[in-house]
């Protein structure tokens, strides 16, 4: 059987990246002292657990929240670009383990120098930076893409925008939208492409909003990364309209159409990833022979299945102690409180354990219960990654649709029937603490709390289902489930949405730890130096 012309493109973007991991001996490294960089590791796991992303976000919310705090109160205007802001940067980071010792070149801390001049630059002249509104969501946007590309130039992701790319071409033949999405003016033709890059990045690394907005800027203007300052300042008089089209683009209530199709046949491309990563294979004639390739993938799917019960197991643990000792422990100082405000609301200890005790059973019966895979999903992926892979006539189609517009009646009857679930779900929850005794500010606290266990143990068993193409099959058990539990876990989605606002904890790290820290460990650093340099002298 022959490969396809895309199969072949993607085999050589990744024999290109193997050759890129070899280190060239003849250039410099940035080097850290080891000392310094265990204590900001340390300090750098305790952040990991009061700012808990995905895993794959962690670094990039760390060159997020570095940057903020330097850009903090900052005049752009005033902002000179003569300084060793990237440098203090790429060692802050390499010393919090966000990158390796030893590993990243020196000329890196020029190239990063460029692309944060190239922001400022852009940020001093835009036309809207007089008008208010949404002048500073536009501002945390800015640099928010800023460190996407800083993370870009230290970490090149080349096999992941290979394998992206290689599955946007393919969705692209594949995906048909109906006409009557258009013509009901739900997405305009011309931005169906848009549609489906977002979400082929969305399904198959679960990329979030900055990455998206910047892979979505250096597809649409090629240009971006080595504009010269004429083209920097074209950039600039588009940049806040470009900005304004891509919120837009991703909140498209048809996008999550597109994310459906995607994130179902997103394990094909996956696990051929993981097939053209082994550098010990020659994957250019070894997929050429079906068989060989079967066996290929059966090893790559027991390897991803494998890693992806560790991920669900360190999400389900770091997610609970994230909402523990932030969300759980602003709202136990908060219980305390109103304990003072209104002392005739007995709070006794049992009760206060329980507190902790049932959303933390909670996320463990909602972990227990996730179910893995079955072997036949496996054969199914092994048919879809022989479909993608050789040249095929017909590609198969998947269809973007909606459903027919319900009447009024019928939307009134469904929004009732919500309405009365609601209730009885928020009720049960009610009554059930009520009837052991436990005071109202106690039950709405407790409420609060299950809310956002539902929903982080949503979430995570959704990752669960990575490598799942076969369809769900759902009884009247979990139907049922649903019914009750949505409500619930929608409350848990807006409330974890607002925290990431008004995480007062967060707040409390970034304006009176952070920086002293930072400069603490530069300090410990430079004193190692010294201590170094003395002790040579004394030979």
């Amino acid at each position: 059987m022959e490969l396809s012309e895309a199969t072949k493109g993607l085999i050589l973007q990744y024999s290109i990246s193997s050759q890129q991991d070899f280190p060239d001996l003849k250039q410099q490294t940035i080097h850290v002292d080891e000392v310094a960089s265990r204590v900001a590791a340390f300090y750098e796991q305790i952040r990991t657990i009061i700012d808990w992303k995905e895993e794959h976000l962690m670094r990039r919310a760390a060159i997020i929240r570095k940057i903020k705090r330097r850009f903090f109160d900052l005049e752009i205007n005033n902002f000179s670009t003569q300084n060793d802001f990237a440098e203090s940067l790429i060692l802050e980071l390499i010393r919090g383990g966000h990158f390796p010792n030893d590993k990243i070149k020196e000329i890196k801390i020029t190239e990063v120098q460029k692309i944060i001049d190239k922001y400022i630059f852009i940020l001093k002249n835009y036309p809207q930076k007089q008008e208010a509104g949404n002048g500073l969501d536009f501002y945390n946007w800015m640099l928010e893409v800023l460190s996407c590309e800083i993370e870009e130039s230290l970490n090149p992701s080349v096999r992941e925008r290979a394998l992206i790319d290689y599955m946007f071409k393919s969705m692209k033949e594949k995906i048909k939208v109906s006409e009557n999405i258009y013509s009901f003016s739900l997405l305009k033709k011309e931005k169906t492409n848009t549609q489906i890059y977002i979400a082929v990045q969305q399904s198959l690394f679960k990329l979030d909003k900055p990455i998206i907005s910047y892979n979505l800027i250096t597809h649409q203007y090629p240009e971006w990364k080595n504009a010269d300052e004429k083209l920097l300042l074209q950039f600039s008089k588009i940049i806040f309209e470009t900005w304004q089209d891509i919120e837009k683009n991703l909140a498209n209530p048809i996008a999550k159409k597109f994310y459906a199709i995607c994130e179902k046949y997103d394990t094909p491309y996956l696990l051929l990833g993981d097939i053209l990563a082994e550098k010990n294979i020659q994957a250019g004639t070894e997929i050429l022979n079906p068989e060989k390739l079967e066996s290929l993938i059966r090893t790559a799917y027991s390897r991803r299945l494998s890693t992806l019960k560790e991920r669900i197991k360190r999400a389900a643990i770091y997610s609970t102690v994230s909402i523990f000792v932030t969300k759980i422990l602003s709202l136990f100082l908060l219980e305390v409180l109103l304990a003072k405000i209104m002392p005739w609301e007995n709070q006794s200890t049992i009760m206060f354990m329980v507190d902790i005790l049932v959303p933390t059973l909670l996320m463990f019966l909602i972990v227990f219960s996730i179910k893995m895979p079955s072997e036949k999903n496996l054969n199914i992926a092994i048919m879809e990654i022989i479909k993608i892979v050789y040249n095929r006539e017909t590609p198969d189609i998947y269809e973007v649709k909606i459903r027919p517009k319900k009447g009024v009646i019928t939307r009134s009857i469904i929004s009732l029937v919500y309405a009365i679930s609601s209730v009885l779900s928020f009720g049960a929850i009610y009554y059930a603490f009520s009837y052991f005794g436990f005071p109202i500010s106690s039950i709405f606290i407790n409420i609060i709390f299950i809310a956002l266990i539902l929903f982080a143990g949503t979430a995570i068993a959704k990752r669960a289902e990575e490598l799942t193409i076969e369809d769900e099959k759902e009884g009247f058990i979990s139907f049922l489930a649903d019914v009750f539990l949505l409500p619930v876990q929608g409350l848990g989605k807006w409330l974890s949405s607002k925290w990431k606002k008004y995480n007062a904890i967060a707040a409390f790290f970034n304006a009176l730890i952070d920086m002293p820290f930072s400069v603490f460990v530069e300090f410990l650093e430079k004193w190692r130096y010294f201590i170094k340099d003395k002790k040579e002298e004394i030979r």
